[in-house]
């Protein structure tokens, strides 16, 4: 088959455009919290997301409850909740872009850790391409200052827990998509219902309405990205999730004045050409990066 048919010029642009506003979605998010503690922003966030999915819910009418696998489900939320938590907090105090890049990272961790959970055989030519775009974390990390930025582990934690969240999804294929981001969002909210007490701070209208926003953004966005890959394959699509990086820098240099370090691009470009090495592999093997692409938080 071709890899750009004409049949996937859709899927591409749902999927780019989903890209975008998710983009947009984070950069608002790292406004948001520079006055509203994280647990805030994720129970809001929630709240909003309701008003998305209820409806959602009510016109599928998807088994929510049940299923089996129950154990990967409820570790599945754990990761994507902390992922959620740990990308909103770093970007407190991380330019937009730099906090992006560690998550760039996520599709080589996904294959790393495919290996033992899912059993997927990796050859020498997938695994350098994982130890190289390594390297590249390395760079953007800066490990020849004084000490190791906490903030920059915190975002590299995060993009763990993405990547290990991906990986049980794709264990989970069988299970209903509006039940996988149900939990998702619950798990979330649950997390901020814990944590906002702490530093609550009471948002005005405008405020409220754009914390609302960000879950109803999001919903938005993962359906855009559903119906992307419901008619194109994964490995056509998953070289544009790159393209976050570029809006984040650009959202990044207009809203809040950062300029990316030397060492953030150097180190993002290694990444990028290591994962776009990868996406190449796989389509050669013919198979799909991933049996689903989840977009970042």
């Amino acid at each position: 088959m071709d890899r750009f048919a004409p049949g996937h010029a859709t899927g591409i642009l749902l999927y780019s455009a989903g890209i975008f506003f998710f983009a947009l979605n984070d950069a608002l998010g790292k406004w948001l919290v520079a006055d509203y503690s994280v647990g805030q922003l994720l129970l809001l966030r929630t709240i909003g997301a309701v008003f998305v999915l209820a409806p959602l819910i009510w016109m599928h009418r998807p088994a929510l409850i049940g299923g089996g696998q129950t154990g990967l489900k409820l570790a599945r939320v754990a990761c994507m909740a902390a992922d959620t938590f740990a990308f909103y907090y770093s970007t407190l105090y991380l330019p937009l872009a730099d906090v992006m890049t560690f998550y760039m990272a996520a599709p080589l961790l996904i294959t790393a850790i495919a290996v033992p959970f899912l059993g997927e055989k990796v050859g020498i030519w997938r695994w350098s391409a994982i130890l190289v775009g390594f390297v590249g974390v390395v760079i953007a990390l800066k490990p020849t200052g004084a000490a190791v930025s906490m903030v920059s582990l915190i975002a590299l934690f995060g993009s763990t827990m993405y990547a290990a969240g991906v990986t049980i999804t794709r264990a989970l294929k069988d299970t209903h998509w509006l039940q996988l981001v149900t939990w998702q969002f619950a798990g979330a909210g649950l997390t901020g219902l814990v944590t906002a007490p702490i530093g609550w701070v009471t948002p005005g209208p405008v405020d409220l309405m754009l914390l609302f926003l960000l879950g109803v953004v999001a919903v938005v966005c993962f359906i855009l990205i559903v119906r992307a890959l419901s008619n194109t394959p994964a490995s056509v699509l998953a070289p544009f999730q790159y393209s976050s990086i570029l809006w984040a820098a650009v959202m990044g240099w207009l809203v809040w004045g950062d300029v990316p370090t030397r060492e953030i691009v150097i180190g993002n470009a290694i990444i990028v050409a290591s994962g776009l090495f990868l996406f190449y592999r796989e389509r050669r093997r013919g198979s799909d990066v991933a049996d689903r692409i989840e977009p970042i938080p």
